[in-house]
């Protein structure tokens, strides 16, 4: 008796409308465009032929009048198909339907011998799809597992940013970015040949290589000003490497950096050093230059210098190596697969995975050159890198 009654106003609301368009309408603009009907007519019966038309002699009156009445035929079944299925009646047809579930769960709950009636397929299957589409939009909200109490402190800083983030603009997009915060500390445990000690965003295609397809604009625009950054590379190197002028030391001995963002953060005095170089930065599309994960630099590896087993901190970047000084004896391995870099061409590199770098050649080789930028990762949504510039914003 409910589903009777639940479709009878279903049928009977959308049907009102569906009469105001093909009936009320037409009857409407007929009372315009027609000429008035003579009273003694009005009194009489009468059939289609006697229905007055405006005279259209040039035209040939009857085909004329067919041609109109065609036209109108049309008009009359186009108003039947738009008011067919009105976008209010859906959303009350919703309601409709939300509440006569509830009354039947409580009615259900309230008498345990009694079993709730069945709803239609047609009914079934919206509901369906509209679970779906909630559990996809809401998930990381309705779940109720509590955070890892193994996750370290970092992880729950991070966890907390994204909720901020989510309260202040949306959880839609974010079920990967929860999903890999969640799974950090798993990660940090396990042994493997790619494994980020900062965050890992699960879901996404990596190798240790990527080709130049991946930032094919990116690459283009770098390698078609090489000769000009490695002029002001020059110019930089040849005033000294100290920090006092701008210059870091990091990781193994003779490994120096010149940095032009570093985590995120820009480095104004070495930009003004380089000022082509760092519109050149400025042009790139995919450049991280808003969170804590990207940086953008000069990388001088000294003759007989390598670089250990080492980790990237995120997979959701890929750092572009362009050659500016490179000799035969360098070379890199990520992920067990071995490289060289080549003078004015970009090598896209993924160093979560497990990467090494060596320079075995002699002091007369002098040093390796690169300059490296770090390229948002092609398969993370732009959603995603939003949400990503919040948690590791600088200020965080």
């Amino acid at each position: 008796m409910q589903n009777y009654m639940l479709h009878t106003l279903q049928r009977n609301d959308c049907r009102g409308r569906e009469y105001m368009y093909y009936i009320c309408l037409p009857t409407v603009l007929s009372f315009f465009l027609l000429p008035p009907v003579p009273q003694a007519l009005s009194r009489m019966s009468w059939s289609l032929d006697l229905l007055p038309l405006p005279p259209c002699v040039e035209l040939g009156g009857p085909p004329f009048s067919g041609l109109l009445w065609t036209l109108l035929l049309l008009f009359l079944w186009y108003c039947y198909r738009v008011g067919s299925d009105p976008p209010s009646c859906r959303s009350h047809i919703g309601a409709l339907k939300s509440g006569s579930t509830l009354s039947a769960l409580s009615r259900s709950t309230a008498d345990p011998g009694r079993s709730a009636p069945k709803a239609s397929p047609a009914i079934a299957m919206e509901r369906g799809e509209e679970e779906e589409g909630a559990e996809s939009y809401l998930t990381p909200v309705l779940s109720h597992a509590p955070f890892p109490a193994q996750a370290t402190a970092g992880s729950r800083k991070l966890y907390t940013a994204l909720q901020e983030y989510a309260k202040r603009y949306s959880w839609a997009g974010m079920g990967r970015i929860h999903k890999g915060l969640r799974n950090q500390a798993r990660m940090s445990d396990r042994s493997s040949i790619q494994k980020p000690h900062l965050f890992h965003l699960p879901d996404v295609p990596s190798i240790p290589f990527f080709p130049r397809d991946a930032h094919r604009h990116d690459i283009e625009v770098l390698e078609a000003n090489y000769s000009i950054i490695l002029a002001e590379f020059q110019a930089v190197y040849q005033r000294g490497i100290d920090t006092k002028l701008g210059w870091m030391y990091q990781g193994p001995k003779g490994q120096a950096v010149f940095p032009l963002y570093n985590a995120g953060v820009c480095v104004a005095s070495n930009c003004r050093a380089c000022p082509y170089t760092y519109r050149t930065l400025l042009s790139l599309r995919t450049f991280i230059s808003s969170n804590s994960l990207g940086a953008a630099g000069f990388w001088v590896l000294g003759p007989g210098a390598s670089l250990g087993g080492a980790y990237g901190p995120t997979n959701t970047r890929l750092r572009c190596h362009l050659g500016l000084q490179t000799p035969a004896q360098c070379e890199l391995v990520v992920g067990g697969e071995p490289q060289c870099w080549s003078e004015g061409h970009c090598l896209l590199v993924d160093d979560s995975f497990l990467h090494t770098i060596s320079h075995n050649g002699g002091a007369e080789d002098g040093p390796r050159v690169i300059f490296s930028v770090d390229l948002w990762h092609p398969s993370v949504a732009a959603a995603e890198r939003q949400a990503l510039d919040y948690i590791f914003s600088p200020e965080q």
